[in-house]
């Protein structure tokens, strides 16, 4: 299975930042010296300016490139400007539709970073700078002819910049389900949310997260599926507010994966978000949707 990564391009460690970095390169590192994982490690691609444009605004593109983002503008994004970060953005971005690619041919692969979904029509925020899972389902519609794409987005915020990007596209349908108190404050309407009440455990995150799923799909009709599997519901996740344990994370992996292969639709994943205190908690969670990807691949649906 294709695993594309870009922790070459490192992201800035900020004092006080909540944004574990580190966690790329360590994921990347325990999978290649993981036995029994057949996969293959490219370096994802750069997006193309024009690709970007498909699901930004042009002048918002402009500013990013060119180092134009207000003092405000980075404090919400969370990051300082440099040019280090807008090719990291760009080669996030392109991880995620390298992978969207792929799973076209092969059925599925992923994106070790990715996830970055409060990226707005015009403007960043949440460490999001370009959004991802927009972009490639922009492309994918446009460039690919893929008539119908569905983002699946498990991520513990809510995907507001998504939402706000493709709400024009009947064709490209949102999914999100996220802890209802959780930020963003402000939520956008995706073709279909689900916030779950704070504090919930495995059970009642896992029947929801399975109503929505259908729903969807349903819905949907997918040709594509891009899937935000974000570790962040996660019991000791910082900014979590859900208690959903390792396994409950994986059996919500094995749900998408299990209904990509019933309907033979290709799928796309993004790792999304992970702020546990300890890094090792966020990296096995990863890992072990990297694994359940490289099982479906292997069965070849």
């Amino acid at each position: 299975m294709k695993v594309f990564y870009c922790d070459r391009f490192v992201l800035p460690i900020l004092p006080r930042s909540r944004f574990p970095a580190e966690k790329y390169s360590r994921l990347r590192e325990k999978l290649s010296t993981s036995d029994g994982l057949k996969l293959e490690f490219i370096e994802a691609p750069a997006v193309s300016r024009k690709e970007i444009e498909l699901a930004h605004h042009v002048s918002y593109v402009e500013r990013v490139i060119h180092g134009e983002l207000s003092a405000e503008e980075q404090r919400v994004l969370g990051f300082p400007w440099s040019g280090q970060l807008v090719e990291r953005a760009r080669r996030s971005a392109g991880g995620t539709l390298a992978a969207c690619r792929t799973a076209v041919g092969e059925g599925v692969a992923v994106n070790l970073a990715g996830g970055t979904h409060h990226a707005r029509l015009n403007a960043a925020a949440g460490y999001c700078v370009f959004n991802d899972a927009a972009i490639a389902a922009r492309v994918m519609s446009k460039v690919h002819s893929i008539d119908r794409v569905l983002i699946v987005d498990a991520d513990v915020h809510q995907g507001d910049g998504t939402a706000e990007i493709l709400q024009q596209y009947s064709n490209l349908y949102t999914f999100s389900i996220h802890a209802q108190g959780n930020c963003p404050r402000r939520k956008a309407t995706s073709d279909l949310d689900m916030p779950i009440a704070d504090g919930m455990g495995d059970i009642g995150y896992l029947r929801h997260f399975r109503e929505g799923l259908e729903r969807a799909f349903i819905a949907s009709r997918p040709q594509l599926v891009i899937y935000l599997a974000g570790a962040d519901p996660y019991v000791h996740d910082r900014l979590g507010r859900l208690n959903i344990t390792k396994d409950g994370l994986k059996s919500r992996d094995q749900l998408v994966t299990d209904q990509c292969r019933l309907s033979h639709v290709p799928l796309a994943i993004a790792m999304a978000g992970g702020y546990a205190p300890n890094i090792d908690d966020i990296v096995d969670i990863h890992c072990q949707t990297v694994a359940i990807a490289a099982a479906l691949h292997a069965g070849r649906f």
